[in-house]
């Protein structure tokens, strides 16, 4: 295949990452209807597809996209108004692109940036806090409505009938920053949002990549604006810190095409300078009554400030992990201290760790299936890894599992 022949798959493709959630938030800025808005983006998008290669890769895809989908949105629109027996929408057209300039332009909001009005407006409270955040990852991040499916485990059609039900919730709300106390609850639904689309960034549920650069790069985005929203709050700072550690791994994780676990990776490559703003962010907090993304975010810091993998501070890590199931006992939290358990105590008590978890997926049976292996347990640790390789979806995972394995034959 040609670099011509790939231009147009490569600018859709492009378009979709970057352009997504600014272009969703323009069109639910002037017509209102966060279905319209989405409804309409697809069709262009999928009218794209069609006629790029044919045509070739306009001059400026963004406006294209855009202009294409305020076209079907006025044509459905247009419908439904001589279905209803009402005016025309020529003059209503004129009112919205007044309306959509007016949201812009406007410098006196608290919130400049378009997206986070979207995301304030998916983290609204007549929504369940897997809804917003579903529907944020749909609306803003442009995550796959299959993908989402997977970051919650649950079945597609199960998660598309989700958020159908999400866009009619918030049928009729206003596309405008709160206020007040409104403000704040928002904002702390939006910093659970925000990090569950950098998990799908950082760790995608399936695919070929290891890590969504972009996906994590926007929810970075998006935090930092939180933050500045409302400075001074523990858990934004938390919230930045974690995945600034966390994202600033991103280059030592693949090699070869390989994952290359945290103990084995070149630190070289890790990047210093976003550790470095991650550290100053958590410092004043250290000593701070923890909050469930502040301690995730010490622990990583950990890992972060340890010179190599044998100076990493593993009992101090458990202490982080027992204050955080202390607030979040969850199994993913169980999970991950097990792991910590098991190095600062023994592959033996990181097995007790995991007595009676249940999780599904394949990371668990991943971790007990190479601390099985630790103990000298091969047999079983070869089932569990078996039982892994089939549950994962992520192709580098996969090959990893596959490879651990395989060293089993």
């Amino acid at each position: 295949m040609t670099a011509e022949e790939t231009a147009p798959e490569s600018a859709l493709g492009s378009a979709w990452r970057d352009q997504w959630g600014r272009l969703t938030a323009l069109l639910v800025a002037q017509f209102r209807r966060l279905d319209l808005a989405e409804d309409g983006l697809a069709d262009a998008f999928e009218a794209a597809a069609r006629t790029w290669p044919r045509d070739g890769v306009p001059a400026n895809p963004p406006a294209w996209l855009l202009t294409s989908a305020r076209r079907r949105i006025l044509d459905r629109l247009r419908a439904e108004a001589v279905a209803a027996r009402r005016l025309p929408l020529l003059s209503v057209e004129a009112e919205l692109q007044e309306e959509a300039q007016r949201v812009m332009a406007d410098a006196g909001e608290p919130v400049r940036d378009e997206r986070l009005r979207l995301v304030l407006l998916c983290a609204h409270p007549a929504l369940s806090r897997e809804n917003a955040a579903a529907l944020t990852l749909r609306m803003v991040m442009g995550v796959s409505t299959a993908d989402i499916a997977r970051l919650f485990l649950m079945p597609t059609a199960t998660m598309a009938a989700r958020l159908t039900r999400a866009r009619k919730s918030l049928a009729g709300e206003r596309f405008e920053v709160p206020v007040g106390p409104e403000l704040k609850v928002r904002v702390g639904r939006a910093a659970d949002v925000t990090y569950l689309a950098f998990t799908a960034g950082y760790t995608p549920p399936s695919g070929t990549e290891l890590v969504r650069t972009d996906l994590a790069s926007e929810a970075i985005r998006l935090g930092r604006l939180l933050r500045e929203l409302l400075p001074g709050r523990t858990d934004l700072d938390g919230l930045l810190g974690l995945m600034l550690l966390q994202h600033s791994r991103r280059d030592a994780r693949l090699r070869d095409g390989r994952l290359v676990l945290l103990p084995d990776q070149d630190r070289a490559l890790w990047h210093a300078e976003e550790i470095t703003e991650a550290l100053d962010v958590l410092t004043p907090h250290v000593t701070a009554p923890g909050t469930p993304y502040l301690l995730q975010a010490l622990i990583a810091a950990e890992h972060a400030i340890a010179p190599h993998p044998d100076a990493t501070d593993w009992p101090r890590i458990v202490e982080r992990y027992d204050e955080l199931v202390a607030l979040e006992d969850t199994p993913v939290v169980r999970l991950n201290r097990a792991v910590a358990v098991a190095e600062a105590d023994g592959p033996l008590a990181g097995l007790r760790a995991l007595d009676g978890l249940e999780l599904p997926g394949h990371r668990l049976p991943g971790v007990r299936g190479q601390l099985l292996a630790r103990v000298g347990r091969t047999d079983e640790a070869r089932t569990e890894l078996v039982r892994a390789v089939e549950l994962c979806d992520n192709e580098p995972e996969r090959a990893h599992l596959a490879d651990l394995l395989a060293s089993f034959s």
